[in-house]
């Protein structure tokens, strides 16, 4: 994929991120009189909108270091190895930083 195809992708990407986190940080529900089980359920939402935020955020923090990297010249090398990133890695995730085998290393080692 060439830089420009990419940072247009990363830029949607990003506007999109925006708009999600700004959703997900929108007002909380309010609290009523509620019984014990919708409380609950309240928190039980909190606690995945919370979840959602954090996915989205960390994503957000993925695409930016992305777009950095077609500034600096480096979109498409692998930040561990410098190995190129395989082109069917970037169609689908366009903000991939690590080549499959290192991306591979850094999951088994959480």
């Amino acid at each position: 994929m060439n830089d420009a195809t990419a940072r247009m992708r990363l830029e949607s990407m990003l506007s999109e991120l925006d708009r999600s986190i700004g959703i997900l940080r929108g007002g909380q529900p309010a609290f009523h009189e509620r019984s014990a089980a919708d409380a609950g359920a309240v928190l039980t939402d909190a606690d995945r909108n919370q979840a959602m935020l954090d996915v989205a955020t960390r994503q957000r923090r993925s695409v930016l270091e992305a777009l950095k990297r077609i500034d600096d010249g480096r979109y498409g090398l692998c930040v561990d190895c410098g190995a190129s990133v395989p082109e069917g890695r970037l169609e689908a995730r366009p903000e991939a930083a690590r080549c499959v085998q290192c991306q591979s290393r850094r999951e088994r080692r959480r």
